[in-house]
């Protein structure tokens, strides 16, 4: 992230507000909720999750036991057992 100077971003009497409550502090301004990316988007985390995650129900679906999964796939048998009913309810 790259910082810029508030005086070249705010109108001037708004800046000179803000530097009466933070003056010489560092302010971080979060990104409106809708403008917002969901987590994992950008780098496709979500969709390698959601993909796993599918293939954990696939794989249950065909006989694999929850504890064969959870070594097979590096995750506790409680997680497993999370993925098979979200995976379940959809």
């Amino acid at each position: 992230m790259d910082y810029i100077k508030a005086d070249e971003v705010f109108p001037k009497e708004l800046f000179l507000k803000i530097q009466e409550y933070a003056e010489g502090k560092l302010i971080y301004i979060p990104k409106k909720k809708e403008s917002r990316a969901q987590w994992g988007s950008k780098n496709k985390t979500r969709k390698k999750i959601d993909r796993r995650n599918y293939n954990i129900y696939l794989d249950y679906k065909n006989g694999e036991n929850v504890d064969a999964l959870a070594e097979k796939y590096y995750l506790s048998a409680k997680s497993i057992w999370r993925i098979i009913r979200q995976e379940r309810s959809k």
